[in-house]
């Protein structure tokens, strides 16, 4: 039996951003051609398996592809945390020569002394101490680059466990009135407040005591590396979808009704019409509706959230014109683009099934706010798993809408 050759031309994995830019763009042309072929057999009503097979492969090798390229641009990214290019802050040098102590031998007397002088806002009860200024920062900024949400969202550092944002329920009354007309008596402003805790997010990455031993090996790069991806999936998941009382609350879990009738207080939604997909005709018209559902002043720094799959889908659409609704990204670092407004995959999303929440498009800077207390805290553990260390990591992270104006959904259903 004869081997299936490939449709997508393969992968060097070179490591090369721009080869990889390239490789993406030539797989969405091959994927466009094929679409083609096969909307032209559904008109003459003989859809072929075969087309279809091979327009899924592409596909798949596309978000392959746009995954790698992501990947490699992350990693390019990323600044040093050690060597010439570190800061030479005499008090940051130290900070980082003790806490380098501690995760290497558990020498903690100098660190001790260090984050009792300086009164750490992170600092808390739960014991461990203070990573440096350094990684957390780096932390940051890796979270930035591959947790979705929080890349889009607005994000706001806090010294306490819970942050209140106030709004205004109801305005001071205003209107025009003549010269010299008499005025009403104007009303004060009602004001209530948006509450944000921020929950204990976790990660225990492991070690060999011979790896920290090694004199060569960064401990803070190390430690950035091995919980940037658990504290990243973890928060993702909670930002869609979080309970709001052991996690940060998504905004999925906020209450949602018809557009015609949503209320502050919970996200309104579009129907496609169709139960557990798009419309067969004019599919794209349920996004473009939703794009102008939202207001103008949140509709210009718009975002499409979308899982994987439900992205598959909407690639294949194709506007008026008969021109693809998505676009691969068009630089490195670039994100693809849905009816010409960038489009952020988040995997937590739901897939698309009956009355599900599957594709959400808004303001997310105005729209959700991302809460993080100053202080990711370690705990070094080398008696519960030996002969590995383990290092019980902590970060504390709150999450919600913000404004309820600046985010729509699309629901697969009816009503």
């Amino acid at each position: 039996m004869m081997e299936k050759k490939s449709v997508v031309p393969e992968t060097k994995g070179t490591g090369d951003v721009a080869a990889a830019l390239s490789e993406l763009m030539g797989a969405f042309e091959l994927f466009k051609e094929t679409n083609d072929q096969r909307l032209a057999a559904i008109e003459r009503r003989s859809a072929d398996v075969v087309t279809e097979e091979k327009l899924a492969r592409i596909g798949a090798a596309i978000d392959e592809q746009k995954s790698r390229l992501d990947g490699l641009f992350v990693r390019q990214s990323r600044p040093a945390l050690s060597g010439r290019d570190a800061p030479r802050d005499g008090g940051d040098l130290e900070h980082r020569s003790a806490f380098a102590a501690y995760m290497r031998s558990g020498n903690e007397r100098v660190l001790a002394t260090i984050e009792a002088k300086a009164m750490s806002a992170g600092s808390g009860s739960s014991g461990g101490y203070v990573v440096t200024p350094a990684v957390e920062d780096e932390i940051g900024r890796r979270l930035l680059a591959i947790s979705p949400i929080r890349a889009i969202a607005g994000i706001r550092q806090v010294s306490v466990g819970t942050y209140k944002k106030p709004y205004r329920t109801t305005g001071p009354a205003v209107g025009w009135a003549a010269e010299t007309a008499a005025r009403a008596e104007t009303t004060s402003p009602v004001l209530a407040e948006l509450v944000f805790p921020a929950m204990e997010l976790y990660a225990m990455p492991s070690a060999t005591q011979t790896l920290l031993d090694d004199a060569a090996v960064d401990i803070e790069a190390w430690l950035a590396e091995e919980i940037e991806l658990a504290f990243a999936v973890q928060e993702s998941a909670a930002f869609v979808s979080g309970n709001g009382t052991t996690q940060p609350k998504g905004f999925l879990s906020y209450t949602n009704a018809p557009e015609a009738s949503w209320a502050w207080g919970g996200l309104g939604y579009n129907v496609t019409g169709v139960s557990a997909g798009f419309p067969a005709s004019n599919p794209s018209d349920a996004l473009l509706d939703l794009v102008y559902t939202l207001k103008a002043g949140y509709r210009q720094n718009g975002t499409f959230v979308m899982n994987r799959k439900t992205q598959a889908a909407v690639r294949k659409f194709k506007d008026s014109t008969g021109n693809y609704i998505w676009q691969p990204p068009a630089v490195a670092g670039g994100q693809a683009s849905l009816l010409g407004f960038p489009l952020v995959e988040a995997e937590d999303m739901p897939d698309v099934a009956a009355n599900s929440l599957s594709v959400a498009f808004g303001d997310f800077k105005r729209g959700y706010l991302v809460v993080d207390r100053l202080g990711t805290r370690v705990m070094r553990d080398p008696y519960s798993a030996k002969p590995y260390v383990l290092f019980y990591t902590t970060k504390r992270v709150g999450g919600g809408v913000q404004d309820f104006d600046a985010i729509k959904l699309l629901k697969f259903g009816t009503a």
